[in-house]
């Protein structure tokens, strides 16, 4: 094993804790990958050899000292390569290490379904499944050329690769982004597709309110859906263009959640995370001919200065205002 994915158990009040815990990964090895807001993959080849330990007792020892400095506990996943290590980290448990199984990749990934690949979105879950692709040891047997027909020449060839545990993925060292964060707890466990749009579009207004007042853009949108049974989703998406524009970020936060097709979830919270800020003066934006847009920003402009005076609940959507 070489590459681990770490997901750090942290409640949303801490997870600024993020970038110390990265530190601690980086006692081990340079090249860390952050995933916000609660994990990261660290390539431990070079570890290996230093401390003379596999991937697997290194996880032990990276457990053991988050607990011990930040009290906070992680599940690991440990791999080959990224892709296989994030699998692996689903099948993970707090105190004990998920690894992919030494040339046992195939046999790792063969009862797993199709849509748990990373890159294979809804519709072509769909569409392989439709022929009775329903899972990656199918879709690791059959030929190539049925592959390309169903989904394309290009990605029926990366699907092929991957089911067969094949990951051509590498962890790219980076920093954790400078970011603003909205958060929407519920509660008690929702069900209602439509106030989880409510709380997405509370939050994207919240993200485009601080925003502007701090005059920052974001380039990046994530959002992170936490379910009852204590497991999360996260997507990111770049932005066509760098906005602190709250339609903008409410359309975007719709897309993605849309793209998750939740049916029946039980969410108990969903965090929406400006990331990637930079200065609002720097920025630019497409010019469009369309009145609506226009007006929505004026209004939006006005609305900034009524919350700036009378305070941030001073003006909301309507849709929130019952």
């Amino acid at each position: 094993m070489t590459i681990v994915c770490v997901r750090f158990q942290l409640p949303s009040t801490r997870e600024a804790l993020l970038p110390e815990l990265l530190g601690l990964l980086e006692e081990f090895t340079p090249v860390v990958e952050a995933l916000p807001p609660d994990g990261a993959l660290a390539d431990l080849r070079g570890a290996e050899r230093y401390f003379g330990r596999d991937a697997v007792e290194l996880a032990s020892v990276i457990r053991v000292r988050a607990l011990a400095r930040y009290g906070v506990d992680c599940v690991i996943g440990a791999g080959p390569g990224p892709m296989l290590a994030r699998l692996a980290l689903r099948d993970a448990r707090p105190g004990l290490t998920c690894a992919v199984p030494e040339a046992g990749e195939r046999e790792f990934l063969a009862g797993k379904p199709v849509g748990a690949l990373p890159g294979v979105g809804t519709a072509t879950a769909r569409t392989l499944c439709e022929y009775g692709l329903d899972t990656l040891g199918r879709v690791a047997a059959a030929p190539l050329s049925t592959l390309q027909r169903l989904v394309g020449a290009r990605t029926g060839r990366e699907l092929h690769e991957k089911a067969n545990g094949i990951d051509r993925g590498r962890v790219v060292p980076n920093a954790v982004s400078r970011s603003l964060a909205a958060e929407r707890p519920f509660d008690r466990d929702e069900l209602d597709p439509g106030r989880h749009r409510r709380a997405l579009l509370s939050a994207a207004e919240e993200l485009g309110t601080r925003l502007r007042s701090l005059e920052k853009v974001c380039r990046v949108l994530t959002l992170t859906v936490r379910y009852a049974d204590r497991s999360s989703t996260t997507r990111s998406r770049t932005l066509k263009e760098p906005t602190a524009h709250s339609a903008a970020l409410t359309g975007t936060a719709y897309g993605m959640y849309e793209a998750l097709g939740l049916q029946r979830a039980r969410v108990r919270a969903i965090v929406l995370r400006a990331e990637s800020l930079g200065p609002a003066e720097q920025a630019s934006y497409q010019l469009t001919f369309d009145p609506v847009d226009e007006k929505i920003r004026r209004v939006e402009q006005v609305a900034d200065r009524i919350r700036a005076k009378f305070g941030p609940g001073a003006v909301k959507p309507g849709a929130l205002a019952a």
